[in-house]
Formats: structure tokens, sequence, C-alpha cells
């Protein structure tokens, strides 16, 4: 069976550790980046030792701390063009959080390179206040002379932002690994006044003109060019613009007009050109606006279409895309609609759930054969080990195991509930929850009845304890004082007791059947007409 690969982890570590040297096809990446925050507070000195920052879900920035540094040395020891960017960098910018960016960014960019395809292209997208410091940077890494193009996309209609213009625009800029990529011309339709000022309109209101076909003669002329059509010459100072064999083809297709004096004209009809070459201002892709099908609520989501559209330039059908900041998974959704293989990388949990539902959502079931996962725990001390290690990752990994969700952005008190999954489980009937309770350390019977009381003054219909540790017999006795949720599936135990060990081995939620009656998510659109691309092997075990 073929397979994709989605990694949960740091995409640096995953590069080194599991992508070949020139095995990718295309590359985008939308690095986090908190756009949001004041220009001068980006600027500020920083100073103190802080604890290693992770990029966490919705978090967009990236902090000058003791990492940032080590990493600033680490990089620039190496010596060469990026050493010496980044030198530079920090003369000019000093020890800030866009020094921090950019030293993160700079060993990622020279790992997705030395992982690209020498046919290769890559796809930075970034926004205006730090899209020239990385133009900078890439220019150190795949060199100024495979800068390909500034894509300014149009992200918003208008923003009213105090004392400047409205900033309504995203950079995106494309590089290739050599002076040979692939590439697949794309176009636009014409305006309504182009076809209006340009062309005629025939009896069937079809849209045409006629396009001549001499050229200007160049020195003595191409022979193949010079020939007698119809008992006609071109003109003394021109050439006919193509040879013989594709004027008769022209003329076999009844795509000859002539003039007056005989010169043949080629018929063009609107509806069968390709349009107008793309430029590199996008205007005519929206946002995913709040009431979009798409729309799948994680902030930084951009539209399917805008990836599409960038997939299906820089590669072909069976060819590799990665995405080593995937995010809610756009691109790999378009890249499995369009029939390519992928690779997802990301250091949230909430992420690679959000990916792994996107896709079942969109293709089925049967999705899940064609990639693999990397990096999640699927054993227990695994799970031992991460909970250890971030306890906000291990409850997002938890709750994605019983299909729920929590709060992404609360780190404080959250009276008692770490995530909750809805349901219906009768026509027109109201929303019902589930309450989850994630617990990675230490149990008792206290939390079987701290958990009790949240589902009677939340009026839950049911409450589940997740918890690493084997549950005891008062813990179990006090679930089942509970009682029962009744649906029209049967009975369910109101209060119910979860351990990890038993989540790995498949066991689920007693509730109305999940797969039927969950709205905890909204639900991305289903593909209309696509197989899920069946993939080979890309890498080794």
């Amino acid at each position: 069976m073929a397979e994709n690969y989605l990694y949960y982890g740091d995409n640096l570590d995953i590069l080194q550790r599991y992508v070949k040297d020139e095995s990718v096809d295309l590359i985008y990446l939308d690095p986090p980046f908190n756009s949001n925050q004041d220009y001068n507070v980006l600027f500020a000195e920083k100073s103190g030792g802080r604890s290693a920052a992770q990029i966490k879900a919705f978090g967009d920035t990236w902090k000058w701390d003791q990492v940032a540094s080590e990493t600033y040395t680490q990089v620039v020891e190496v010596g060469g063009r990026v050493s010496e960017a980044l030198q530079a960098f920090r003369q000019l910018l000093g020890m800030n959080d866009m020094l921090a960016y950019l030293v993160m960014m700079a060993p990622r960019l020279v790992q997705l390179r030395r992982v690209l395809k020498p046919t290769g292209s890559i796809y930075l997208h970034c926004d205006p206040t730090a899209s020239h410091y990385l133009k900078v940077l890439m220019d150190s890494i795949f060199t100024a002379q495979n800068f390909r193009n500034e894509i300014i996309w149009k992200r918003a209609n208008a923003h009213n932002d105090p004392k400047r213009f409205g900033r309504i625009s995203d950079t995106i800029l494309y590089y290739s690994k050599t002076a040979t990529p692939i590439w697949n011309a794309h176009y636009t339709p014409y305006r309504e006044e182009y076809y209006e000022s340009h062309f005629k309109k025939d009896e069937k209101e079809r849209y045409y003109r006629t396009v001549p076909l001499d050229a200007p003669r160049h020195g003595e002329g191409s022979p193949g060019l010079l020939y007698e059509w119809h008992g006609k010459l071109p003109a003394p100072s021109r050439t006919w613009a193509v040879r013989r064999e594709t004027m008769e083809e022209y003329e076999q297709q009844g795509r000859l007009v002539y003039t007056r004096t005989g010169t043949p004209t080629l018929l063009q009809f609107a509806d069968t050109m390709p349009g107008v070459p793309l430029q590199n201002i996008w205007t005519d892709i929206p946002p995913v606006n709040p009431q979009a099908r798409e729309r799948l609520g994680y902030p930084t989501q951009k539209p399917l279409a805008l990836l599409e559209r960038i997939i299906q330039a820089s590669s072909n059908e069976g060819d590799i895309v990665l995405d080593p900041f995937c995010g809610c998974g756009t691109a790999i959704d378009a890249a499995q609609k369009l029939h390519r293989h992928w690779i997802g990388i990301d250091i949230t949990t909430i992420a690679i759930n959000l990916i792994k539902t996107r896709l079942l959502d969109t293709y089925g079931a049967d999705i899940v054969k064609t990639y693999r996962v990397r990096g999640e725990p699927k054993t227990f001390s695994e799970a031992q080990a991460l909970a250890e290690q971030d306890k906000y990752q291990f409850q997002w990994w938890v709750l994605g195991l019983v299909y729920a969700r929590g709060d992404e952005e609360k780190k404080g008190a959250d009276h008692g509930i770490d995530g909750q999954l809805y349901f219906h489980d009768e026509v027109g009937g109201k929303t019902k929850q589930v309450i989850f309770s994630v617990k990675g350390g230490h149990t008792s019977v206290k939390d079987v009845r701290d958990l009790r009381g949240v589902i009677d003054r939340e009026k839950a219909e049911i409450g589940v304890l997740l918890t690493l540790q084997e549950s005891t017999q008062p813990m179990r006795t006090e679930a089942t004082g509970a009682g029962f949720y009744t649906s029209p599936w049967g009975k369910h135990p109101r209060l119910q007791i979860l351990t990890i060990e038993e989540l790995l081995e498949g066991r689920q939620v007693n509730m109305p059947p999940i797969k039927q009656v969950n709205v905890t998510f909204k639900k991305a659109p289903k593909a209309r007409n696509e197989q899920a691309a069946i993939p080979t092997p890309l890498f080794e075990e």
C-alpha cells in the first residue's frame, strides 16, 4: 500500500532525519509570524534567559531567547553566505524577535534546499513585515539568480489601519533550485472590455478575431518562412509567420480568412484561447471568509484555490509536495486533490488532528490507508514521555483520540473542562455534549467527583475522565454512581473512565455512534468526483 507522510514534531529535526536529498518536487511554507504585533515591539531589544519557546498552535511568534542565541552561533560558525547574511542582520537589527525569526528560519531553509530536486521550486508565504528580510535570506541560500517572482496576493478587501494605507496583501517569494524548474503556465480570462475592444461577434454570438500570418523579415529571413501560398508571396520586407505545414493545417481546419489582397489571416475564437498569462499580482482568489464551506476555524487558514494554483504551476501528477508548517493542512488537501504525493510537518498535535479530520471528511474512510502519521505516541511509554515533555500537547493528542476538541488558547483555569464533544442523537433535537477531563499525572476518586460536579453544572449528557494512570476501584465505584444517559441506541454510562492504554488499543467513549452524530468540528467539504490518490512509498523506513 502506498503512503504519504504526516509528521508531528520540529520540522528541522524531521527534515534532517527522514527526508532524503533531492527527493521533493515542490515546497510551500507559511511560517508562523505574528503580523499583528506592533512594528516597534518586534524590534525591541530583549534580554534575559527564558525557557525555550516552541511554536504553539495560534501562537505566531518566535522570541529572542537562549535557544535563538545558541542557534545563531551554530549557523554563523558554519560560515558561507548564510552566515554572512545573519551577521549583517544582527548588526542591522540587534538582538530582538525579528532576528530570532530569521535565525530560526535559516537552518530550515538550508534543509529545504537540500531536499529539493534540481527541477524543484519553493514558495515562501509571508507578510510585508518580514518579507524583505526573508528575501535576502533566500537569496543567500537559493541565490539571487534563482529568484523567479515576488507574488502579491490580495488577502482582504479593506482594512482601516490607523495613520497608514490599509494593509491587505501577503507576499509569496517564489524561488527555483536551478534554472530549469517544472513550469505549467496558467492563464486568466480576458476582461469583458477586452472582448468588446479586440473581438467581433459572429452570427452565433461567439467572439472572434483574425490575426495576421505574416511577420517582419529579419535579415535574409528564414527559408522555411519564404514560400508561395495560393499564388501569393509575402511582401518584400516580410515573411510568413508559420511554416507551410502549419499553414496547411490551418487551412484543413477552416481557420484561414483572406484579406481583399489575398493575404491569409488566422481565425481565432475567444472561447478557444487560453486567456491572459497569469501575472504576479493575484486579486482573483479571495480569502477564506467566515461563511465559507472550506473554513475550519484555523486563524491563518489559506484558501484551497491559492494552493491549487501553486501546485498546478510547479508540479505534475505523482510529484511530491512538502509543507513543513502545515497548520490546518490546506497544502496537503490541495496536493491530495491534484493527485500529488505529500509530506506535512507540524509541531502541534492540534494541527495533526485537524488535518486527519479534514482528510477523512473530504476523501472518506479509505484515505487513512494512504498515509502514515509519524511522531505521535503509539505506545504507553511514548504517551508518558509526551505528558512529561508538554502537558498541553499531551492534552490535545489525547482529545484527538476521542474526536474531541479543547480551548486552543486557554492556558489558565479551565473550570474542570479540558475538551468537549458535541452531538445530535435525535432529529431536530438540541445539541448535546460530552465533557472531557484529561489527567497526565496522579488521579484519585476526587477527580471523578470533580468531574461529576462539572457534568451537573454544565448539564452535560456524558463526562469522561481520560487518564494516564490506571483507575482505582473507588474511582470506578464513584463513576458507576452517576447513572446512565439514554439515547436511541441504548444506555450509556453518564460518567466514564478511559485510560490512555485503553485508547491506544482502540477503545472509545460509550455514546451514540460518533461517526453519525458528532458535530464537534466543522467538516471540510467532500471532494467532488475525486478519488484519493494512492501513492507509492517515498522514503525508506
